[in-house]
Order: structure tokens, then sequence, then C-alpha cells
């Protein structure tokens, strides 16, 4: 079992920045594929971010290319996305979400890849 906790998340203006971050405990953490994703009201849950348990990978969302990072710290457990320039668009329940991997470089982009997830944090971007 691999348990989630998300912080991070809040209220802002169209530009400004927020960093989310994922709290990973359990078992084996230190080989879990990570993904950010997010729902919007009324829409499917899209993947936003994606890293593989080495860091060697990332993958990220041609709508948040340039403005996002995901990072980890294995010290920590802990995985971060870093969202800058914030749209009026990117407000949504951001989830994080896990998965083991026995391939140190792999990602993984779709929401049924993933068997650990996230309660979710709100992001709201005023315009």
């Amino acid at each position: 079992q691999v348990q989630l906790v998300e912080s991070g998340g809040g209220l802002v203006q169209a530009g400004d920045s927020l960093r989310l971050a994922c709290a990973a405990s359990g078992r084996t953490v230190s080989s879990a594929a990570m993904g950010w994703f997010r729902q919007a009201p009324g829409k499917e849950r899209e993947v936003v971010a994606a890293i593989s348990w080495s860091g060697s990978s990332t993958y990220y969302a041609s709508s948040v290319k340039g403005r996002f990072t995901i990072s980890g710290d294995n010290a920590k457990n802990t995985v971060y996305l870093q969202m800058n320039k914030l749209k009026p668009e990117d407000t949504a329940v951001y989830y994080c979400a896990a998965r083991h991997s026995q391939y140190s470089n792999s990602y993984y982009i779709t929401a049924l890849d993933y068997g650990y997830w996230g309660q979710g944090t709100q992001v709201t971007v005023s315009s």
C-alpha cells in the first residue's frame, strides 16, 4: 500500500505561481512512478505531468509544458509540481498518483496506469 497526501493548493490570480506537494508513504515508495492529474468541473481527469521513479524521465501535457515542472525528492518521499504563469483554465482539483514500476525510467500518463491516488487539492486561478 502507498498513501499519498497532497498539499499546496489555493486561490491565486492569473500569472501567479503555486507549488503542489505530494507526500508518499508506505511500502517500496522508492520504486513508484508518480503523476499529477487534474479534473475540472464537467471534464474528465487529465494528466498534467508524470515522472519516472528514477527521476530521469518526465512528461508534460502540451497545455502546461514550459510553465509547470514536476520533480521528486527521494529523501522526503515527496513529489512536487511547480506551477508558474497560472491561467484560469488551470483551475481544477489536482490529484497525485503513484504506481510501482520495475522500469526505473518509465513514466505513465493514463489514469488507469495508477493504483494509488491522493485526495486531491483545489487550485483556483482567477482572471
